[in-house]
């Protein structure tokens, strides 16, 4: 009985152990796992999936494009029954006192008629910021590489 008690009570500790490590995964796999999500988003013309990772004050290219801007060009796109491919390269995080910057290329393919030129290979920049629990994109930067 006593070994049934210690075998239960190890593998207890070990799953609690496994659910706290899943629970508090690194910073910079997060901000990698929330670039990801948001491109899936954009191909699923989920423009709330989109903008999720974005803060209130977000900031494209200089001024270009708000936080709404971007959630209305994705829900145009669905309107019209348009498609836009994406597919991102590898992001390589790096952290910059308490933010974090993440760079990583973005292929977007034709489909789209709202933005035609649109099509090509962008080298993006993001810079991110802790909010409560999670990191939020207040700042991104891209240009046409292709």
């Amino acid at each position: 009985m006593q070994t049934r008690k210690r075998v239960f009570s190890c593998g207890l500790a070990m799953l609690l152990a496994a659910f706290a490590g899943c629970r508090h995964a690194p910073d910079e796999t997060r901000v990698r796992e929330a670039i990801a999500s948001a491109g899936q988003a954009a191909e699923e013309a989920d423009a709330g999936g989109v903008v999720e990772p974005l803060s209130e004050d977000f900031d494209g290219n200089g001024g270009r494009l708000e936080r709404k801007d971007i959630a209305n060009l994705i829900r145009l796109a669905h309107l019209r029954g348009e498609h836009v491919g994406v597919t991102l390269g590898p992001v390589t995080v790096e952290r910059r006192g308490e933010r974090l910057v993440a760079r990583f290329t973005a292929s977007l393919t034709r489909g789209s008629h709202l933005l035609p030129d649109a099509a090509g290979v962008y080298q993006v920049e993001t810079a991110w910021r802790r909010d409560g629990n999670q990191w939020r994109c207040y700042s991104a930067t891209w240009e046409r590489q292709l």
